[in-house]
């Protein structure tokens, strides 16, 4: 057996077993699209039809430079997803604590120049009062 012939039956045993288990689980049909593509029909919380296509891929790896390729390693590709995730992950807390930052110093300034506009209005009221001398 070839190795196209080997990966092809790996991608169709997972199409198959994908499809079973969304067919008992989900009561719907899976559909072929395609060699390597499974749609699923869906409703979405509207209850309108919508898809969900699944893809089976038998990753060949990185090109070597030399005509070949670097086998895939799935391992060392979850554990860079994970690290990109973390990245991401830290650098939204930072972009909200930037935020939540400025929306605190814009309330202060917005707070202090309520504060500034009610003691001049106070002071323009106390300038039209008029003292008369008393007797």
């Amino acid at each position: 057996m070839t190795k196209a012939q080997m990966e092809t039956t790996i991608r169709n045993d997972f199409l198959s077993l994908i499809a079973k288990a969304i067919e008992t689980e989900k009561a719907t049909d899976a559909l072929a699209v395609s060699a390597n593509e499974i749609a699923v029909p869906c409703l979405d919380p509207d209850g309108n039809e919508t898809w969900a296509v699944i893809k089976v891929s038998i990753p060949r790896g990185a090109r070597d430079g030399n005509g070949g390729y670097i086998p895939y390693d799935g391992y060392s590709v979850a554990e860079d997803y994970q690290i990109d995730l973390e990245e991401k992950a830290q650098k939204k807390a930072k972009a909200e604590e930037k935020k939540q930052a400025k929306i605190a110093k814009d309330q202060k300034a917005r707070e202090e120049k309520r504060a500034l506009a009610e003691a001049n209005k106070g002071l323009k009221e106390l300038r039209k009062i008029k003292v008369t001398p008393q007797a």
